[in-house]
């Protein structure tokens, strides 16, 4: 790990912006906020973007009430004298408006990026966390924590509370707890935490980024300039790589988080206990309890793995012990994370829609055995060939919904032909109830139907909270 600072030309801090002609990219949850901020602050703000629907309008509307200019349907075109902008954070890096603000010298920014600019001189560090997956468990079990040892604190970024808002509201915080997408990161160049973690590294969003090598480039930006802690996963080196590279504050400590039991600077597992040898006294001969395995809910493998990086975080912030215990037994999971709907004719019913790709559904197959595995959806570019591999021993049988069904079924066939699978040719929402009346026909006393499905949802609903309502009330349907 290296040392070095950032520098920028472009003015930091809320008088910065005054007169500057600011084009914000895109509407939405954090467009719409943004060009509100950069109007307050004195820019001229001009917001582009793609879409001309009715909710657009509505938005349109409301910012053009502020003085905002907003041009509907044309995202493409960069506004003359854009001397900044600032995007959504979907938006993809090869779009014409990004090539043409290249080519002028314009500087593009995340909202992420605008809030870390936007922090008064006495702000709160950020403890942050970005993963392909367990990145929103992970941060509000370190939220969780934190409260946990009486600070002050939130859950912000692609979860929760907006940065903007925790940057710029009233309340005052002594640390935040911020969860950061690979989308974030891509548009966040001056970020410095005070400790970051990278929880594992799995081909996702690659039609975004272009390459797994890219997407990796920009998960690994959470660590530059970090100041006291750099968390990686032991078991993923492609995150201790990211740690390697980074360029970081003198001192600035790699810290790993292993389910065995762990080195000196790492937090680990023995004999069911979550254990510290990173933040004590004499790490190459001591060891600190944190927490009990049974502490962490649920106590899946993967989850134990988020336990421990957010417990890294936090002692990285200076938190005892006591406070990573309480704080991880204060803690429950969100819906659709493997969540127990109900035992129906001695199975288990299990509802991870928030699988929606193939490493976080290869998590959750691997909590269970025997498992009717319900699969499918949008692939997104995914391949299912190694997921299949890992998994086949546990499974009874597999029944797939979805429009990329079939890559799925093609993979059962090369890598598990005796596991018995029922393809349904429906993409409508009723084919959930379908997929879980089959599920229950292939599954006997014992086995745990998961709905895991290594898929995004939009081929069939609205996103994956609706799916896994819909699951779940097929399970309830089955036991009525």
């Amino acid at each position: 790990m290296g040392s070095g600072q950032v520098t920028s030309t472009v003015p930091t801090g809320p008088s910065g912006f005054q007169g500057k002609h600011v084009t914000v990219a895109g509407l939405g949850v954090s467009g719409v906020p943004a060009a509100k901020v950069l109007h307050a602050r004195g820019a001229v703000v001009t917001v582009v973007n793609d879409g001309d629907d009715a909710r657009a309008r509505e938005q349109a509307a409301e910012l053009e009430a502020l003085g905002v200019t907003v041009r509907l349907g044309d995202g493409a075109t960069l506004p003359e004298g854009t001397e900044l902008i600032v995007t959504a954070p979907g938006w993809k890096p090869d779009k014409p408006l990004f090539q043409a603000a290249r080519e002028a010298g314009v500087d593009i920014w995340g909202d992420v990026e605008l809030a870390w600019r936007l922090r008064g001189p006495d702000a709160a560090p950020w403890l942050a966390v970005t993963g392909t997956n367990g990145k929103t468990t992970t941060v509000q079990m370190l939220a969780s924590i934190l409260k946990a040892a009486g600070l002050r604190t939130a859950a912000v970024g692609n979860i929760g509370v907006s940065l903007l808002d925790a940057v710029l509201g009233d309340e005052r915080y002594d640390v935040l707890a911020v969860e950061l997408s690979s989308y974030q990161l891509h548009w966040a160049p001056s970020l410095r935490a005070h400790s970051a973690a990278v929880l594992n590294l799995a081909p996702d969003h690659l039609d975004w980024h272009g390459s797994m090598e890219a997407y990796a480039a920009d998960k690994g930006r959470i660590y530059e300039g970090n100041q006291v802690a750099c968390v990686y996963n032991v078991a993923d080196k492609l995150t201790e790589d990211l740690v390697r590279e980074a360029d970081v504050a003198e001192g600035c400590r790699a810290i790993g988080f292993t389910l065995g039991a762990p080195a000196p600077s790492q937090l680990g597992v023995v004999d069911g206990i979550l254990v510290d040898r990173a933040f004590v006294a004499n790490r190459q001969k001591n060891a600190q309890e944190l927490a009990e395995v049974s502490d962490v809910n649920p106590p899946a493998p993967h989850n134990i793995a988020n336990a421990l990086a957010a417990a890294a975080l936090a002692r990285a912030f200076g938190v005892p012990p006591t406070a990573v215990r309480d704080g991880l037994r204060n803690f429950s999971p969100d819906a659709h994370r493997i969540a127990h709907v109900a035992d129906v004719d001695g199975v288990a019913y299990i509802d991870d829609s928030k699988a929606t790709n193939t490493h976080a559904a290869e998590a959750s197959l691997a909590s269970y055995e025997p498992i009717v595995w319900i699969a499918g959806g949008l692939a997104k570019g995914a391949t299912f060939d190694e997921l299949v591999a890992r998994s086949a021993k546990r499974l009874r049988g597999a029944v797939l919904i979805g429009a990329d069904r079939a890559l799925i079924r093609d993979a059962l066939a090369r890598h598990a032909p005796e596991v018995p699978v029922v393809d349904l040719d429906r993409t409508d929402t009723g084919a959930m109830l379908a997929a879980v009346q089959e599920a229950r026909r292939l599954a006997v006393p014992g086995d745990t139907v998961l709905l895991a499905p290594a898929c995004a949802s939009m081929d069939m609903f609205a996103n994956y909270n609706q799916r896994g309502d819909a699951f779940a009330q097929a399970v309830r349907e089955l036991g009525a």
